[in-house]
């Protein structure tokens, strides 16, 4: 049975990441807001809870990437459910998207270390690696513009989390419907 940070540990061990420093100096802030977290513990089912992790690092992504007014009507209907899109500096959000996918990479590696053979768990896999990969697209301009050091690690610890998850999402055998087609 492998887990996604079965894969990454080994490397991780060889040296100290800037994110780590983030996330030491980011401890007191949470994640996800309220609303948020109480959605989170609501779904109960792992590619449920993975939907509610992506949406919150998509609306992270929404005040960093400043494309809330392009989504207004969208948003005033997600926030009786989600609750106000966070705020915070452009290095806070970084962070809480980097934990956002640290908890949802523990929500499957939780799943798989008791039912390792759960097809829940590639599928869920691979929307976060999709997300994973969005928020890599979008997120490309700032990384550029990236001044103080808690930015820098913000965006060190979504690598190093992101790379996790799409390496993890490579060794995936196909999905069940290719492998059909691969047949005929």
């Amino acid at each position: 049975m492998i887990t996604i940070r079965a894969l990454v540990l080994p490397a991780a061990l060889l040296f100290i990441t800037p994110a780590l420093a983030a996330t030491a100096a980011a401890q007191s802030r949470d994640h996800l807001t309220p609303q948020e977290a109480e959605l989170v513990k609501d779904a109960q089912v792992l590619d449920q809870r993975i939907d509610v992790f992506v949406k919150a690092a998509h609306r992270r992504l929404l005040v960093l990437t400043g494309a809330v007014a392009t989504n207004s009507k969208q948003l005033k209907k997600d926030s009786q459910k989600w609750g106000e899109l966070p705020t915070g500096s452009r290095a806070e959000l970084l962070a809480d998207i980097a934990k956002i996918l640290d908890e949802a990479i523990t929500n499957i590696d939780d799943v798989s270390l008791r039912d390792e053979k759960n097809p829940l768990i590639p599928k869920s896999l691979r929307k976060l690696a999709a997300e994973a990969t969005r928020i890599f697209e979008q997120l490309k301009p700032l990384r550029d513009q990236a001044k103080s050091d808690e930015e820098i690690a913000g965006f060190a610890a979504l690598t190093e989390h992101g790379e996790s998850i799409l390496e993890a999402a490579q060794k995936l055998p196909p999905p069940a419907e290719k492998k059909a087609k691969a047949k005929n």
